[in-house]
């Protein structure tokens, strides 16, 4: 039904991007991934390398993008998305917010194509409303450390709402909280991989602050599924997808231990700056508009992960920067 419906995927090589990818593809369409490979890694679109319905374009969306022939839908996930990684570069992260923002929202409407665009939970900032709503317009702090990604996002947004209502574009905003599965980078800084990278590595799990803070983890497929489904809803505003599971990070720390049967010791470190004290998200809105609510249990999400780092080897353990940022701070 799907096989003449062109795709464009941007940070097609990413945790996320990738598992696009699969999902577009087991759904019939033809799929461009794109990607410079800043914090994204080849090997996980390594496996579409020689399918008929994929094909690959290293580029940097902060430059002008061209696609030759018909476009119907454009998924724009091309950004950094751990402290690691925006902390490092956060030039090229408001950059892609903004400027490859921008020429995607153009080759929309140049494609007459439909775009949906990734936002965060960040956007709410350190909440003060609890759990957070669509309707909440968030808590931020413009000039600290996390606003080159919170800022870069809400701009994001705003641009492409901008798109909307001057020139009519087809457009849908998720909002991702949490997410965790197969092909997230053991050292990018996120509290998942990082807690099972440490109990692999034999190390102390390091909580930051007295581990009172909240997250809500939502498992990869969930995830992929709620986006599927905004995708090709008609609502154009933005909607949370995540798991309103909520639990300190503290208590999480405890789950891995338990997870790797370990007896590794938790070491506290201080807070990161703006770091937020709570995160969950409200799904009402999903649930009314998509039908969709998260069926994988954390449970069964964190025992596939958890199996699935432990299969990578020795030197992927062990690494511990994914690649060196130095030329993307001189642009």
């Amino acid at each position: 039904m799907n096989k003449d419906k062109r795709v464009l995927i941007t940070g097609a090589a990413g945790f996320l991007g990738s598992h696009l990818c699969d999902k577009f593809i087991a759904e019939g369409f033809s799929v461009i991934g794109m990607d410079n490979f800043i914090t994204g890694d080849k090997k996980n679109i390594s496996h579409l390398s020689s399918h008929p319905n994929f094909s690959f374009i290293e580029h940097d969306v902060t430059e002008f993008i061209k696609i030759d022939g018909n476009l119907d839908y454009i998924l724009h996930f091309a950004s950094p998305a751990s402290p690691i990684d925006y902390l490092k570069i956060p030039i090229q992260t408001l950059k892609v917010g903004s400027l490859g923002t921008h020429n995607l929202l153009g080759l929309a409407k140049a494609k007459d194509a439909r775009i949906l665009i990734a936002s965060t939970s960040e956007v709410y900032g350190d909440p003060l409303v609890h759990p957070q709503p669509e309707t909440y317009f968030g808590n931020v702090n413009t000039i600290g450390p996390r606003g080159v990604y919170d800022e870069a996002k809400r701009f994001q947004e705003s641009m492409t709402m901008a798109y909307h209502r001057f020139h009519g574009l087809e457009v849908r905003i998720v909002r991702i909280f949490n997410t965790y599965g197969s092909r997230m980078r053991l050292n990018d800084g996120r509290v998942i991989p990082a807690f099972m990278g440490q109990v692999l590595r034999g190390e102390d799990l390091t909580v930051f602050g007295d581990g009172t803070q909240t997250r809500s983890f939502c498992y990869v497929d969930d995830q992929i599924d709620g986006i599927y489904k905004l995708l090709f809803s008609d609502y154009v505003f933005p909607v949370n997808i995540g798991n309103p599971s909520e639990t300190t990070i503290l208590e999480f720390s405890k789950e891995i231990i338990k997870l790797a049967n370990s007896n590794q010791k938790i070491v506290f470190k201080p807070l990161p700056v703006d770091d937020p004290l709570q995160r969950q998200p409200d799904i009402s809105l999903a649930k009314k508009l998509l039908n969709w609510e998260p069926k994988v249990s954390q449970e069964e999400g964190m025992r596939i992960t958890f199996n699935y780092f432990k299969s990578l080897s020795k030197e992927e353990l062990y690494k511990k920067d994914h690649k060196d940022f130095s030329s993307y701070n001189k642009r």
